[in-house]
């Protein structure tokens, strides 16, 4: 009797660790908290997009040691100086130094350090401003891998401008994953103009300055 009754609860333990391993296999709720630079990347190779949301945009939003936030009006857990919103986004100031990335890849390639260092001299002489970078993927994979991807990318720029010199209290990531192409196309060559950093220069309102 003892030893039917220690075999039937030794089966019980071993059903209920099985359910509890399968239970905690979820999908990613958002970015690893800044300066932190890693990211669970388990799960299928590919380029991947992301849930539409509101406020900056779609994706989720990273902020200098805030903990993970979404990119909801008021739910970001930036503080009103850090939080991209509360500035003048500017679009077109380092458009041309965008940094493009191979496929599955997050590493800075070399030939891109001029135009880190370009953004770079301007964050330093200018002081009031801080940057958003953007991280976005190509349409392939699967949701969880390329939320992690495009994380990542822009966690890969961020650590670049911070060898530099610039504070990382004064970058924000975000990851769009495939939902703002550069190019509309299923081609080879629309896929690398897609895996891409992004630098938003975020400039204080007139009222604040």
């Amino acid at each position: 009797m003892k030893f039917s009754l220690s075999r039937v609860l030794l089966l019980v333990t071993a059903a209920c660790l099985l359910g509890g391993a399968a239970g905690c296999s979820r999908k990613p709720k958002g970015l690893t908290p800044l300066p932190a630079g890693q990211s669970g990347s388990a799960g299928p190779v590919g380029e991947i997009p992301l849930t539409p949301g509101n406020g900056v945009g779609t994706g989720t939003l990273g902020g200098p040691g805030n903990g993970t936030g979404t990119d909801t009006p008021g739910t970001t857990g930036l503080p009103n100086d850090l939080d991209p919103r509360n500035f003048v986004q500017d679009r077109e100031k380092f458009a041309t130094d965008t940094v493009y990335f191979d496929f599955d890849k997050s590493n800075v390639k070399p030939q891109y350090a001029a135009n880190i260092a370009r953004v770079a001299d301007y964050l330093k002489a200018n002081t009031s401003n801080n940057l958003l970078i953007e991280g976005h993927c190509d349409d392939r994979g699967t949701e969880e891998y390329n939320l992690a991807l495009g994380e990542r990318r822009a966690l890969a720029v961020r650590d670049k401008l911070m060898s530099l010199g610039i504070s990382g209290d004064r970058v924000t990531t975000i990851s769009y994953g495939k939902e703002k192409p550069a190019v509309v196309d299923n081609t080879e060559e629309a896929y690398a103009k897609n895996r891409r950093g992004v630098f938003v220069l975020l400039t204080p309102p007139a009222s604040s300055r």
